[in-house]
């Protein structure tokens, strides 16, 4: 094992590496949703602009995730981007076993079927083109259909394992 002479520690290796680099990542915090048998969704922090012509976003989820059958099967799926007031709401997507269309969640059913969270900064209803393999991963790639960017707020943000806000 080699020493790092400038930081006098092993270097990290594998998923540890991984997580630690990201946990300096600030990413801002999304919620995915789809309509399968019932509606389904997820805390995403892995949303991202793939391209303006066509246009088209993506993100990330672990084929062990609970929503991930629904979101295999979906056509279309939901993308909601969370408000530094939705703290509560990015941990209630994000913790196993939530009741995350229980009576606390307000929401209602968009185009195509998809559930759609209220009180959103901005949301997108998308079809999805791919499904490219990523290790124990699926990157899912889609094109925005319908949305509403005009959310009122500011962003919630995700960094060193805690939902935080923009400062100034």
């Amino acid at each position: 094992m080699t020493v790092s002479p400038d930081l006098g520690t092993p270097p990290l290796a594998g998923p540890d590496l991984l997580r630690s680099v990201f946990r300096q990542h600030a990413a801002g915090v999304a919620v995915i949703t789809a309509h399968g048998s019932r509606p389904v969704g997820f805390t995403a922090t892995s949303l991202t602009s793939v391209a303006a012509e066509p246009p088209l976003l993506s993100f990330g989820i672990g084929t062990g995730a609970s929503s991930w059958p629904a979101v295999a099967e979906a056509a279309y799926i939901g993308v909601h981007i969370l408000g530094e007031h939705q703290r509560e709401l990015a941990a209630t997507f994000a913790r196993s076993g939530a009741d995350r269309f229980g009576p606390a969640t307000s929401w209602r059913t968009g185009p195509e079927g998809v559930p759609l969270l209220d009180g959103v900064l901005a949301w997108a209803v998308c079809r999805v083109v791919a499904r490219v393999p990523a290790g124990d991963h699926r990157i899912v790639i889609a094109q925005p259909v319908a949305g509403d960017p005009s959310g009122p707020g500011r962003p919630l943000l995700y960094h060193q394992g805690r939902f935080n806000a923009l400062r100034d």
